[in-house]
């Protein structure tokens, strides 16, 4: 692609004022709990003492990054139209715009619209279904309902300490990436249970993890959310692949529950997490409050502590007496339905190369398609990291040829004694 120096140099310019204006929106900071209050408040609940939770949050006065990011996306449209080198620039502008906007809300009904805008709503539908991230959710909880009491068998002792799981993932982190490069703490202050950066990975202190945990956080945090954001921080051209806007969010997490799924690190009950917290979401937005949604929750088989922590995380910076939402959750589900299909869609095309290319940065499967032309003229480089399951491309493709055929199958038309009768 024939784009001019200048015009490049451009782009880096304003990619580099577009990143110094987004670090002053803190999405997650600016709208979780204290962890030393959830702790008062699990054994509460625990006991039966259900009260509204009373959650303070400093808003933040945004104005100036909003302004600066209105500016970029002017500009960054102007430089040369039509390129995709500014139409992500320009998106990836207003989805932080977007956020700040969500921010300084905080504390309010006002969260919803905007985490809505960039997270999107339950109701959704799938890419390439007449199905809804509703129906989908609903369908993982009901059939992991009906396997229930076969899987009892298959439950996973949680006997790893935090300090210990730190210690093991530490090594398998220098094995792969190189010593020192990613770091693993353990953080008595997080909320989720693990969370990922591109140096550093943290853990929540007092948790405990299983073997189970451990091959999902590797798969998931580190192999995924890590790999990409180091393979960012490489590219020359655009420093923001190494951070995760919120236009990008819905794709990152699909891939790292994709990988995950590719890894054998995910299972039914997995998925039934991810997906109650989406039915979470919808009962939220149509007015149940912190309380009923705990106990939604406590209901479906989670433990008072997870049910406390599945609830905090819909109401993130929301009011908690109902009808508003924080709908970052809705990304898990939808965004692996989306990168399957994505996957499947670029095997049958036979375009390995956007694959691959899904993992030189913090992309969109938007960025992923529009920037082709500048990954071949080299304006961007492919990805130093590729996950262990991506670097067996023989061991995918197999995977995605059996998925593509056996998608023609209707079960609604598979009868027990057909089957029978040719085995």
């Amino acid at each position: 692609m024939n784009v001019a120096a200048s015009e490049l140099q451009r782009y880096a310019e304003l990619d580099r004022r577009l990143l110094g204006a987004a670090r002053a929106i803190n999405i997650l900071p600016t709208v979780s709990w204290p962890a030393s209050m959830e702790q008062r408040l699990i054994a509460a609940f625990a006991q039966g003492r259900y009260l509204l939770p009373q959650v303070r949050y400093q808003r933040p006065d945004l104005s100036a990054a909003r302004a600066e990011l209105a500016a970029v996306e002017r500009e960054a449209a102007a430089v040369l139209p039509g390129d995709p080198l500014g139409d992500y620039l320009c998106r990836t502008a207003q989805s932080w715009r977007i956020a700040a906007e969500m921010l300084e809300a905080v504390g309010s009904a006002g969260v919803t619209a905007p985490s809505i805008a960039l997270y999107g709503r339950p109701g959704d539908s799938i890419p390439g279904s007449h199905k809804s991230n509703l129906d989908a959710a609903r369908y993982f909880v009901e059939l992991s309902d009906e396997l229930g009491a076969d899987l009892l068998a298959d439950d996973i002792a949680t006997d790893l300490p935090a300090e210990q799981l730190r210690a093991d993932l530490g090594r398998a982190l220098d094995a792969f990436f190189g010593p020192g490069r990613i770091a693993v703490e353990v953080d008595p202050e997080l909320t989720a249970k693990a969370a990922a950066g591109a140096t550093r990975i943290r853990l929540r202190g007092g948790a405990c993890f299983s073997e189970y945990d451990r091959h999902q956080l590797l798969a998931h945090e580190a192999f995924v959310h890590s790999l990409t954001a180091l393979n960012g921080r490489a590219q020359p051209l655009l420093a923001s692949l190494g951070r995760t806007s919120p236009r990008v969010t819905a794709t990152q997490e699909g891939l790292a529950v994709f990988a995950e799924l590719m890894s054998g690190a995910i299972d039914i009950s997995r998925l039934k997490r991810i997906s109650l917290r989406i039915l979470a979401i919808d009962m939220a937005l149509n007015g149940a409050d912190f309380v009923e949604v705990y106990k939604y929750f406590a209901h479906c088989g989670q433990s008072p502590a997870d049910s406390f922590h599945s609830a905090q995380r819909v109401y993130r910076g929301v009011p908690l007496t109902g009808g508003a939402a924080f709908a970052k959750d809705n990304v898990y589900l939808s965004g692996l339905l989306t990168v399957h299909t994505f996957f499947r869609w670029a095997f049958k095309q036979q375009r390995m190369d956007l694959l691959r290319n899904l993992f030189a940065g913090k992309l969109a499967l938007h960025d992923v398609l529009s920037l082709q032309p500048h990954f071949e003229a080299g304006h961007l480089l492919p990805p130093r990291w590729l996950p262990p399951w991506m670097q067996h491309a023989h061991g995918l493709a197999g995977k995605l040829a059996f998925s593509l055929f056996i998608n023609g199958i209707h079960m609604s038309q598979v009868q027990a004694d057909e089957l029978s009768l040719r085995l």
